[in-house]
């Protein structure tokens, strides 16, 4: 089961920050769409990995075998209405929205859940289009990414019979002591999802150090804010880990409150490429679209094998161009299919559950990707034994750089 976490509001203030989620274009046309029981025809995910990218062995958290419940736990009822709030990218994106998307379409497929979706244009109508998920008696509504925060804040204070989840970000009733950073008052109906981003990123950082020749690697950030900065931490922690003299490149498309970091694979194609001029032979980036522009770096910066790109959210070897396909090393998975599966589960089964909750490596929340065989057996065997260590707590991977 998913662990749970109370923390301060102070902390989570310093923690979080302004975080974002890996966020594409905003070329959606913002419209809802509603499906059938079962059906999701009109609503593909093109860009989400097949279950079992993982290493043998592992199983993402929320597939147990059909008939096994948790205790307390009734059978998924048949019907529950589920509202999915993707960011501005919407399906398609190749990374973070595709990967709720995969998370819905697996509770349809297993629970007959019945989805409603809706992609905004923008901040502006963010707030009309959760209510209007509310207002056609959602049981449950989810927000993809923390841009959802305040609009979901409220909607959760308006509807208290309906249920909430906000992806990358931490709703919280703001009618306690205003003054008062310490009150933490949980709002009853809204479950936050947060991920542990520095433990993956940890493991891809050390497959880069693995596979790396010249000694010298690089990240790409999207914006540079304090979720984003979690990812180029841990990446950088993996691969001193595995070498202390590694020269690691770090640059971030843009900074805040310019969001378009996330979306510009012209500007990915630019800092890669000086990069790998510059010696770098792996680059692993945290920037949504833009990283589409690291891995058309990579293609003409070496032939396969010199060169290589690690993707981030979803297993991006399975969503990239054949001939970018033999760049990509690996990808950090972090399963925001796992989070919306497993939210969606407990609304089904009368176990949902409000606060925070932390998917980390020790319940797959987040991992890394080992298909098209780029990864050695060797450096997997080494990355299996950083992840136990991680889950035992011989490791602390930090969260700042």
């Amino acid at each position: 089961m998913i662990k749970s976490k109370r923390v301060l509001a102070a902390a989570l203030v310093a923690a979080l920050g302004l975080t974002a989620a890996a966020c594409g274009d905003d070329d959606d046309e913002g419209t809802t769409e509603t499906a059938a029981p079962g059906d999701t025809s009109g609503a593909t995910t093109p860009g989400t990995e097949p279950q079992g990218t993982e290493p043998a062995g592992t199983e993402p958290a929320g597939t147990e075998p059909a008939g096994t419940e948790p205790e307390g736990t009734g059978p998924a009822a048949e019907g529950t209405t589920v509202g999915l709030l993707f960011d501005i990218t919407g399906r398609g994106d190749r990374s973070f929205n595709d990967s709720a998307a995969a998370g819905l379409d697996q509770a349809v497929d297993e629970f007959g859940v019945v989805p409603s979706e809706s992609t905004p244009t923008g901040d502006a109508d963010r707030a009309d289009r959760l209510n209007l998920l509310v207002g056609d008696g959602n049981q449950l509504v989810i927000g993809v990414g923390f841009l959802w925060e305040g609009a979901l804040e409220a909607g959760a204070i308006a509807n208290p019979d309906t249920h909430f989840a906000l992806v990358d970000g931490v709703a919280q009733d703001p009618a306690g002591t205003p003054d008062d950073p310490n009150d933490d008052t949980d709002l009853p109906n809204v479950a936050n999802l947060l991920f542990a981003e520095h433990e993956g990123s940890f493991l891809v950082g050390a497959a880069a150090a693995l596979t790396s020749t010249t000694g010298k690697i690089g990240f790409v950030g999207g914006v540079e804010i304090d979720l984003i900065k979690k990812f180029e931490a841990g990446f950088i922690a993996g691969a001193t880990a595995v070498n202390p003299d590694i020269e690691i490149l770090s640059n971030y498309a843009s900074q805040p409150p310019d969001f378009s970091g996330f979306n510009a694979p012209n500007v990915g194609l630019e800092i890669a490429t000086q990069m790998y001029a510059d010696g770098a032979d792996v680059i692993y980036h945290a920037a949504g679209g833009t990283g589409l522009g690291v891995f058309q770096a990579a293609t003409e910066a070496g032939a396969p094998g010199e060169v290589w790109a690690i993707g981030v959210d979803s297993d991006q070897w399975q969503t990239a161009d054949p001939a970018q396909q033999p760049y990509i090393l690996t990808s950090m998975l972090k399963r925001v299919d796992v989070a919306v599966y497993e939210t969606i589960k407990a609304e089904a089964e009368g176990a949902f559950a409000p606060g925070i909750q932390v998917f980390d490596l020790s319940v797959d929340g987040v991992g890394y990707a080992t298909s098209g065989d780029n990864l050695s057996a060797d450096t997997i065997a080494a990355l299996e034994d950083f992840k136990a260590q991680i889950i035992a707590g011989d490791i602390t991977v930090p969260e700042v750089p």
